[in-house]
């Protein structure tokens, strides 16, 4: 009997000890005044348009998606559906989403096709086509938009649009082999391929491929589109969207994921690689679309685990600032034309709070809030110390690009919403 209650005994301190420990941890977040203020100044930056930031005169469809929770929370609602309708009006004949639009005085000559419409007669269109993210960031922030604003009517106007935008990726950019969707060679979530300067436009130089980033939003975007076919009535549309998603995210498992190396493969060339034939790109650890793929659920929790551990060490073994370091190893200098992506240059080693914080977003999905807390305070310190949100920095601090940059705001703000949430719940 003394023993039994010897070890009753030591089950209750444990106990007591385990939810001493989360309380404290929900003081501290709940005590973080930087939380406040960084949410404080991403409204501010949201509150004056939707562009990408201060350097860019595009709505950019990417970007938006990452930040259009924070512009329903301080710009007019009609506002931020009408820029959802404008990309509706964009659309292509054969459901394709253009990257961004943007007043036609404005426009930058600088190579784009540019695409026009009869209803938005001072508005121009341009679609990067080496990415495919441009329709599934649509359906997420559609998604986001009706969740939030409870504006389930809306549904009848852009759920066309939607499926229209999910049979062009099924229908133009499927590979039957894999299951999966294509873009050009990028790095990681990157819009630049290697084979030229400019890099936003696929040609007779493009070498194809499939990666976990493309397919992650492919994937959160499908749920997301079936869950508002159930929310507007329709089931037989949901249960054909679900099932894709299903598709989608075995194949992912099956073609991507590395379990022997507890990491997603860079890439799977579908014609060849642009790269020199001795490069082990395999070794490369791609950070954004990782943290998309956990967003979308596609790891378990101990490969979550196992993930997040790898990127804490890949930001020690580059001596970068945070999680939101692109990838790493970098790739050496001269792999990409553009001089922008040389080794630790924007996409290519830059680190970014843009996926960085969507990482922590899926950290706290995952119930690692210690983790996701204590990742997220680098991210917080140098938006204070630098007041503003930068696009990106070197890895020894320095920021880079526009210092108002929404998705930089946005995913911040999420994040904290989401650690704020959890620390106020018993």
């Amino acid at each position: 009997m003394k023993r039994l209650l010897s070890i009753i005994c030591l089950a209750l301190a444990l106990l007591t000890a385990c939810e001493s420990g989360t309380a404290r941890l929900k003081r501290e977040i709940r005590e973080d005044r930087r939380l406040d203020a960084v949410d404080s100044m991403a409204r501010a930056v949201a509150s004056t348009g939707f562009s990408a930031g201060n350097v860019y005169k595009e709505v950019w469809i990417r970007d938006f998606n990452t930040f259009i929770e924070l512009s329903l929370d301080v710009m007019p609602e009609a506002e931020v559906r009408g820029a959802l309708d404008t990309f509706f009006d964009f659309q292509a004949g054969d459901g394709n989403i253009p990257d961004a639009f943007v007043e036609v005085a404005t426009a930058d000559n600088l190579g784009y096709k540019y695409r026009f419409c009869e209803s938005r007669p001072g508005l121009a269109a341009h679609k990067n086509t080496v990415e495919t993210d441009q329709e599934s960031s649509l359906v997420q922030a559609v998604a986001q938009y009706v969740a939030i604003t409870g504006n389930t009517g809306y549904l009848d106007k852009a759920l066309p649009h939607l499926e229209r935008a999910m049979e062009y990726l099924r229908n133009c950019k499927w590979n039957d082999t894999y299951g999966l969707i294509t873009g050009a060679t990028t790095a990681d979530w990157g819009d630049v391929q290697p084979e030229h300067g400019w890099g936003v436009e696929i040609d007779q130089n493009t070498h194809y491929t499939i990666d976990i980033y493309d397919n992650a939003m492919f994937a959160l975007a499908l749920g997301d589109l079936a869950d508002m076919c159930r929310t507007a009535g329709d089931d037989s549309g949901a249960a054909r969207w679900q099932a894709l998603r299903d598709t989608v995210a075995g194949n992912i498992r099956e073609h991507l994921w590395d379990s022997s190396a507890q990491k997603y493969i860079p890439h799977i060339y579908l014609n060849g690689s642009p790269f020199p034939e001795d490069f082990n790109e395999s070794e490369i650890f791609y950070h954004g679309g990782t943290a998309v793929a956990a967003q979308a659920g596609l790891l378990t929790a101990e490969e979550m685990a196992a993930v997040n551990a790898r990127m804490v060490q890949n930001v020690k073994d580059a001596g970068a600032q945070s999680i939101g370091l692109t990838l790493y190893p970098c790739y050496p200098d001269g792999f990409f034309a553009n001089p922008m992506m040389g080794a630790w240059q924007y996409q290519n080693g830059g680190d970014w709070t843009w996926f960085g914080a969507r990482m922590i977003q899926a950290l706290v999905q995952y119930g690692m809030i210690r983790e996701a807390y204590e990742e997220l305070k680098p991210m917080l310190q140098r938006a204070l110390d630098d007041n503003g949100f930068y696009e990106w920095y070197h890895v020894d601090g320095t920021p880079v690009g526009s210092g108002t940059y929404r998705g930089a705001a946005g995913v911040l703000y999420k994040a904290n919403r989401m650690l704020r949430d959890y620390s106020i719940i018993n």
